[in-house]
């Protein structure tokens, strides 16, 4: 599980259930796509990354290509959407998604569920955390 003590950027504006579904769709289908630039383009520019295999906080635009890049190298991947929660006093909230995951070298692809808790300054995203249990791709 990831974890940080590193503060999020502030949060302007008002997200609402219309832009939150929008803005995780696009988030999603950048993911698909694999392309990096594309990605690293749904954060700030001092965006916060975290994921079970980051070893830590991912912070800022240069950060996260060079993450991406090594990620998209090794494993093919299809993310979709299952729900999306609202924060009560936050723009952003946690969203559930489903993940098919193959090895890029090939191999047997692995389903996995897990979420992401996301804050949002304007359109895009300023912390990202994603959690999964890893076992389930160690275990394939």
């Amino acid at each position: 599980m990831a974890t940080s003590n590193v503060e999020a950027p502030g949060t302007t504006g008002r997200l609402d259930t219309p832009m939150a579904l929008r803005l995780a769709e696009e988030f999603l289908a950048a993911w698909n796509k694999q392309d990096v630039e594309q990605v690293v383009a749904c954060y700030t520019e001092d965006g916060i990354y975290l994921d079970p295999n980051t070893n830590g906080p991912v912070a800022g635009h240069d950060a996260m290509r060079r993450y991406l890049t090594r990620l998209f190298e090794q494993w093919t991947m299809n993310w979709s959407l299952r729900e999306f929660f609202l924060f009560g006093e936050e723009d952003g909230g946690g969203f559930l998604w489903h993940a098919s995951l193959t090895p890029a070298s090939g191999g047997k692809t692995t389903e996995i569920d897990g979420m992401d808790l996301v804050l949002v300054r304007g359109d895009k995203m300023c912390r990202n955390e994603v959690y999964f249990d890893r076992m389930a791709l160690l275990s394939e």
